[in-house]
């Protein structure tokens, strides 16, 4: 298994810790499965009532789709549809409204939006770092765009999404942005989202949830306008599969830049 479920079954949380440390937490297509498993299952099960997302190390919390992954899904040959393993990953694709806490440490990237994008907010540990490297591997980010786009102002959206993999925006610049809630000391990042996850699981979880869908509702109608343009971006702007596979493999270290 590459994800990990614990339940504190006392105090109504759940931690939901992708486990693939060697690989960055990249998401593969059998962790792809196991994440809309996993909401799945929280949909039905009442003694959890609050759910806390992360990732295994101090590394990554998810480097998106594993390059590897990516290479072995077939696209149809339309510019109106695209086949996107990511898309049913994520809490709300799957009807689950119990309120998510991502608890992020080291880098969050690319597909590890479509994570973050559905969660409620974010808790992050100093070492946390945000960037798109769609861009720079021949790929247009319109999945990723559109969710960052709901969590932060257009203009930190765009120059994440354009710079690539040129700039990493730091945990505390996302703090300022608004993208990241709270800022932890070193090491706190989960710690801090369970005891947040702990007190929303206090309160009766109608009124929980009814609030959690009428935040995601005030967000749906633009986001459900953009996501319609999402397809056919991608497949008239990717390059095609092997060109970005070249790319990728003949990546030179850059002069990254952190942005405060």
């Amino acid at each position: 298994m590459n994800l990990r479920m614990d339940t504190d079954k006392d105090t109504g949380v759940a931690i939901l810790t992708l486990d693939r440390p060697e690989k960055l937490n990249a998401i593969d297509l059998a962790t792809a499965e196991q994440l809309a498993s996993a909401w799945q299952a929280l949909r039905f099960d009442d003694t959890v009532r609050a759910v806390v997302v992360t990732g295994t190390g101090d590394r990554a919390f998810c480097t998106g789709l594993d390059r590897n992954a990516a290479s072995t899904v077939p696209q149809p040959n339309s510019p109106y549809s695209i086949d996107d393993p990511l898309l049913t990953i994520g809490p709300k694709s799957n009807d689950l409204w119990k309120p998510v806490i991502a608890a992020v440490n080291g880098m969050a990237c690319g597909g590890a939006f479509y994570l973050l994008g559905e969660s409620e907010f974010i808790v992050a540990d100093p070492s946390a770092t945000f960037f798109d490297p769609h861009t720079t591997y021949g790929m247009v980010s319109a999945f990723e765009s559109i969710l960052m786009a709901q969590r932060m102002p257009y203009g930190e959206t765009a120059r994440m999404a354009l710079m690539g993999t040129t700039e990493r925006m730091s945990a505390r610049r996302a703090y300022e942005v608004g993208l990241v809630s709270e800022l932890t000391e070193p090491g706190e990042a989960v710690t801090a989202a369970v005891r947040r996850a702990e007190t929303i699981a206090g309160y009766p979880p109608e009124a929980v949830q009814g609030t959690v869908r009428a935040c995601w509702a005030a967000q749906e109608a633009a986001r459900a306008h953009a996501l319609a343009y999402a397809p056919h971006l991608v497949s008239l702007g990717n390059l095609p599969t092997e060109r970005q596979a070249e790319l990728f493999t003949a990546r030179r270290p850059v002069r990254e830049a952190r942005l405060r």
